[in-house]
């Protein structure tokens, strides 16, 4: 049990990333953006090819993440540009990723299982430090028996995202991340400020995508391969985090916002994983059972404040009766 917790930990921290460029589009800017399925194996590709062709893996991942913030851009200048609506301009994109991906893979599926990863090098230089002995031995004293394989790979991933995190708060609070946000809530308030929401758009949607394609880079080279398919369904995953994050743990803040939209990642990572322990689930159920984790995210939270609206009706109620008790 310990070792798949830990394990939907170390993946929910990657997917992480992928679910803040999900929610820069889809809550920011109020873009249904389903590019993400496409650029999310576009980071993946781009990596893996760059990786076996001899670039060094962080270069690789950062080209990744380049090559998911141009399908990005073009996306939101098929939209503002092009005038396509937003949701046909996403759907669009993700299209033509299938076929680029593919010709940038030149095959279904690459393995990097015997090449030099962000993973493979993050594990050398992690055993070196003694840390994973100290906490293996810290786990034996309270009772568990198995034990990850390296904690380097969860510590340096929580780093990462602590480090976007900031990154993308303190953005949110620049001029331009201002006009980003009054963008999503009213372009035509916006624009009579003079703002040029047409590139505010596109920049917005490249960085999402750009955020969402280096997740795909990190999570090709944590899983030892890329394969065209392995972005189907993550608008979806994107949007659970985004949606369990907030009915969690709230959004009144930017912090709190971005912070709910990491653990969301997280939770719904670990849910996944203990929902598929039930013995009649299996591993093709994962894409029905994230379905259900949407719908009661956004079920639950407007059933519970009917019960509260109803309890505060009846609480008004029955004080009124009581002042016109004591008024007669």
């Amino acid at each position: 049990m310990f070792l798949s917790l830990f394990g939907a930990v170390e993946s929910g921290a990657i997917y992480a990333i992928m679910a803040l460029g999900v929610y820069l589009s889809f809550r920011v800017l109020d873009f249904p953006d389903l590019t993400v399925d496409g650029s999310f194996v576009t980071g993946a590709a781009v990596a893996a090819v760059s990786i076996m062709n001899g670039v060094p893996p962080f270069l690789a991942t950062i080209l990744g993440a380049a090559a998911g913030f141009f399908a990005g851009c073009i996306t939101g200048i098929l939209h503002t540009k092009g005038k396509i609506n937003a949701l046909l301009s996403g759907i669009l994109m993700m299209i033509a990723l299938y076929s680029i991906n593919l010709r940038i893979m030149d095959s279904p599926q690459l393995s990097l299982l015997n090449e030099s990863t962000l993973k493979t090098q993050l594990a050398t230089l992690w055993e070196k430090t003694g840390i994973d002995s100290l906490l293996n031995n810290v786990l034996s004293a309270i009772g568990i028996e198995r034990f990850p394989s390296t904690w380097g790979i969860v510590i340096v991933m929580i780093i990462i995202i602590v480090i976007i995190k900031v990154l993308a708060d303190y953005f949110l609070k620049t001029e331009v991340g201002l006009a980003l946000r009054a963008t999503g809530d009213n372009q035509r308030m916006i624009r009579s400020f003079s703002a040029n929401t047409d590139t505010l758009i596109i920049v917005g949607i490249g960085i999402s995508n750009g955020l969402v394609a280096f997740s795909g880079a990190l999570i090709a080279q944590h899983g030892g391969f890329a394969d065209v398919g392995m972005g189907i369904g993550m608008i979806i995953i994107g949007l659970a985090s985004v949606i369990i994050g907030e009915a969690l743990f709230g959004t009144k803040t930017i912090f709190r916002a971005t912070l709910a939209v990491i653990l969301g990642a997280i939770v719904y990572r670990i849910v996944v994983t203990l929902a598929l322990r039930v013995e009649f689930l299996d591993t093709g159920d994962m894409k029905l059972i994230t379905a259900l984790l949407v719908i009661l995210a956004l079920v639950a939270p407007k059933i519970l404040h009917a019960q509260r609206e109803k309890q505060r009706r009846e609480q008004k109620r029955a004080a009124l009766k009581v002042e016109d008790v004591k008024n007669a």
